[in-house]
C-alpha cells in the first residue's frame, strides 16, 4: 500500500476537513483529495463520508486512522530524532501556550533532568493552543481553559486567580483590593478574544450588569502591563503574572468568583510519547513542589 496515500488520509481524518488539511501540509486540496480517492480505491472501501462540503469517518475509516496515529507518532519521532542528531540534542518538543510564564519552568525542569532538551514555544490565546494541539501543530499545549473534547487529555498544573493592574499613579495604587462593582466606567486593558482572561471578566461583569468604560485588547499579557503603564487604564491578568514591574501596583479583586487554573493538554493517543509523557511528569512535579494545587 502506497505510504503517501495513507499519510494524505491521516492528515485529513486529522484536520477534520481537506481544506484546512490541505493548508497544515503545503499541499493542495485537489492533490489530497485525489490521493484519498485513490487510497479508497487501491482498498476497495469508503474511508469519508462526504456531505457537501463536511465529512465523517467511515467505520473503516476509524479503524483506518487508529492505526495512522502510531504511524504518524513514528514519522514524528523519527523526524525529531533526526533534528536532535543534526543539532547534537536529545529532543525536540514543539509547545503551545497562553503564556511563557506558565510553561518554562516545567521546561525548565526537564531541562535539568534530562541534561538536554530542544523545544520550540509558541505563545497564543486559548482557543488557538488548543487548535494547535488538535492539529498536531503542537505536542502539548498549557492554557487557562478547562477541555472535555474526548480528543484530548488533560492535567490541571495550576490555581490561580484573575487581579487588577493600576499604574502607580492611579489613585487605586495605594489599596490593596477593589470591588467589582468599581469596573464600572473605568478603561480597561484586557487580552484579546479567545483568551480565558477576556471571557471569565467579561462573563463577571455582566453577570453583575457592570459597564466598563473603553476597553482595549492587546495580543499578549506582557502588552497588557505596557497599557497599563501608559495609561490606557486598569488590566486584568492572571495573579501569578502580576508582579515585578515597578510601575505597576496590583489588587485583589472582590465581589465575584475569578478563580482559574492553567492545564496541559495533548492529544490522547499521544500521552504517552516520550518527551509528552515527561512534560506531564514535570508539571506535576512541579505542582506539587510548589502547593499549585
Amino acid at each position: 500500500m502506497n505510504l503517501t496515500l495513507i499519510l494524505a488520509f491521516h492528515r485529513v481524518a486529522a484536520a477534520g476537513s481537506f481544506t484546512h488539511a490541505a493548508r497544515m501540509s503545503g499541499v493542495s486540496q485537489p492533490t489530497l483529495s485525489g490521493q484519498v480517492r485513490a487510497l479508497e480505491k487501491a482498498a476497495g472501501v469508503r474511508l469519508f463520508e462526504r456531505t457537501g462540503r463536511r465529512i465523517r469517518r467511515t467505520e473503516a475509516g476509524d479503524a483506518l486512522y487508529t492505526s495512522t496515529i502510531r504511524l504518524s507518532d513514528a514519522i514524528a519521532d523519527a523526524e525529531r530524532t533526526l533534528v536532535g542528531a543534526k543539532s547534537g540534542r536529545a529532543g525536540a518538543l514543539r509547545v503551545s501556550a497562553d503564556s511563557a510564564i506558565h510553561v518554562l519552568p516545567v521546561l525548565g525542569l526537564m531541562k535539568k533532568a534530562a541534561g538536554d532538551l530542544n523545544f520550540t514555544l509558541r505563545i497564543s490565546n486559548s482557543s488557538e493552543v488548543t487548535a494547535h494541539v488538535l492539529n498536531e501543530e503542537a505536542d502539548v499545549g498549557v492554557m487557562a481553559r478547562a477541555t472535555s473534547d474526548p480528543r484530548l487529555t488533560a492535567a490541571k498544573i495550576r490555581h490561580d486567580r484573575l487581579v487588577l493592574l493600576v499604574s502607580r499613579k492611579d489613585p487605586l495604587a495605594s489599596r490593596k483590593r477593589v470591588r467589582l462593582t468599581e469596573f464600572g466606567g473605568r478603561d480597561l486593558v484586557v487580552r484579546e478574544k479567545g483568551s480565558i482572561t477576556r471571557e471569565v471578566i467579561e462573563q463577571r461583569l455582566e453577570t453583575a450588569g457592570i459597564k466598563p468604560g473603553q476597553v482595549f485588547d492587546v495580543a499578549t499579557r506582557e502588552a497588557v502591563r505596557e497599557a497599563v503603564a501608559a495609561g490606557f487604564g486598569a488590566g486584568v491578568v492572571f495573579a501569578s503574572e502580576a508582579g515585578g514591574d515597578p510601575r505597576l501596583a496590583t489588587l485583589a479583586i472582590q465581589g465575584a468568583d475569578l478563580a482559574v487554573a492553567e492545564y496541559a493538554i495533548c492529544r490522547s493517543e499521544r500521552r504517552r510519547v516520550p518527551l509528552i509523557a515527561q512534560f506531564f511528569d514535570a508539571a506535576a512535579r512541579l505542582a506539587t513542589q510548589n502547593n499549585w494545587l
